[in-house]
């Protein structure tokens, strides 16, 4: 799959063309990807690792990707594949639960959050889309330059394993995440909206006989999430911003015995922490991009926007983006000539708005709960307000609805409806 190429030294770098190429294979450029050529459109990928193959990386997949899968009539054989299925979830704060959210009332096909390594996700999507013929995947293949012809993006230069690669295209997406290449090149500076904690992932060994709703725990100037990954705890630990090296110096056994404080259940297990080379430090940054294009380049998913991990809702907003750009371009994609950037800026508009609405959400949530659980020390108890998920299960269902869904779902158009 894929062109094959060989450039000797002394060459110059072979050129190809293509109608559109995404800068990154993550969620949202292989969603993009994929949808593009099932429309018809010619279309590369590049991905600057020879494998998805990444720990730690997000790996929820909520009911609106899995939705969009339905659409695409993948669903059913997605979900062949191993994954954990998150239909309700609880928070424990300081002695009292507290049922957070239930997805069993979202209007989707699939009501619940799937939790599946983020690699088998996008191989998924990768074997599908290389049966369209318009679609090309180039793995090792890392974005180094831009070209830049009469004001306009007219592809880009690729560093591999063989040399350079010269693709001219039409358009080009920046999907490259928020350290994008793509957007730093072009000049896009974002503004930097600001978190007040990092994230410290590591693995626990998990027991059948363990809490199946659990997703929390918040105590003592102290937040652990818990993810259930089946045979282990996929563990968060949430830690003031640069704060890390203050922990590290304090050795292992410091963690290890603040999990054992805040989950006693976990507690026979934190010896797995042999050391620091057991913890994935996640420098959490939550900004966005005032403008998202220029002629002929387009930025979405992470190089757009930085979202925060609260709610986990990062990977399935991205993927909207690429539903709403291939929704968008797909038709104009198919004709002849360069897209306009009235075009790109309705991706923009789209999408801009409930990136803005979930990101102020995010920012209520680091300042009102997050700073102030860590930045305390004694015993928490829940607000009243909380408290009444306890009793009004009706309430389950804004955060689901949030999270699940967002705050504007795409739906992936039909060929006949473009």
């Amino acid at each position: 799959m894929g062109f094959s190429w060989k450039v000797a030294m002394d060459e110059a770098p072979q050129a190809i063309s293509s109608r559109c190429c995404i800068a990154g294979g993550g969620p949202a450029g292989m969603m993009l990807g994929y949808l593009l050529a099932r429309a018809g459109v010619d279309t590369i990928v590049l991905e600057k690792h020879a494998d998805f193959l990444r720990d730690f990386r997000g790996d929820t997949i909520h009911p609106s990707t899995l939705e969009a899968m339905h659409d695409l009539g993948l669903l059913e054989d997605f979900l062949k594949l191993p994954h954990q299925e998150v239909r309700q979830g609880e928070v424990k704060v300081g002695d009292i639960t507290i049922p957070l959210v239930d997805f069993s009332h979202l209007p989707v096909h699939a009501k619940f959050v799937a939790l599946m390594p983020q690699w088998d996700f996008l191989d998924f999507l990768a074997e599908r889309a290389k049966h369209y013929p318009s679609f090309q995947l180039l793995m090792s293949a890392e974005v180094d330059g831009l070209i830049e012809e009469q004001g306009r993006v007219a592809g880009v230069v690729a560093k591999t394993g063989d040399g350079h690669l010269t693709i001219h295209t039409d358009l080009t997406i920046g999907a490259d995440g928020r350290h994008s290449f793509a957007r730093r090149h072009a000049g896009f500076v974002p503004s930097d909206i600001g978190a007040p904690m990092d994230v410290l992932w590591f693995k626990l060994l998990r027991r059948t006989t363990d809490a199946g709703a659990l997703l929390g725990r918040i105590d003592a100037g102290q937040i652990l999430a818990v993810f259930n990954r089946g045979e282990y705890w996929q563990c968060a630990y949430v830690i003031a911003k640069g704060s890390a090296e203050r922990l590290k110096a304090q050795g292992i056994g410091s963690l290890r015995g603040k999990v054992a404080a805040l989950a006693p259940f976990l507690a026979d297990r934190v010896g797995e922490l042999e050391s620091f080379d057991d913890v994935k430090l996640l420098t959490v940054a939550v900004d966005r991009l005032p403008l998202w294009h220029k002629p002929g380049l387009l930025c979405i998913g992470d190089a757009a926007h930085a979202m925060s991990p609260v709610g986990g809702v990062g990977i399935n907003l991205a993927i909207q983006d690429a539903i709403a750009a291939a929704n968008i371009l797909a038709g104009p994609l198919r004709g002849n000539g360069p897209l306009t950037n009235q075009l790109l800026a309705q991706v923009q508009k789209r999408r801009e708005w409930p990136t803005k609405v979930i990101q102020a959400i995010q920012v209520v949530v680091q300042k009102r709960i997050i700073s102030r659980v860590l930045g305390g020390t004694g015993k928490i108890a829940p607000p009243w307000i909380v408290r009444l998920f306890i009793y009004f299960p009706v309430l389950r269902r804004l955060p689901a609805r949030l999270v699940g869904l967002g705050v504007r779902r795409e739906r992936v158009a039909s060929p006949a409806r473009r």
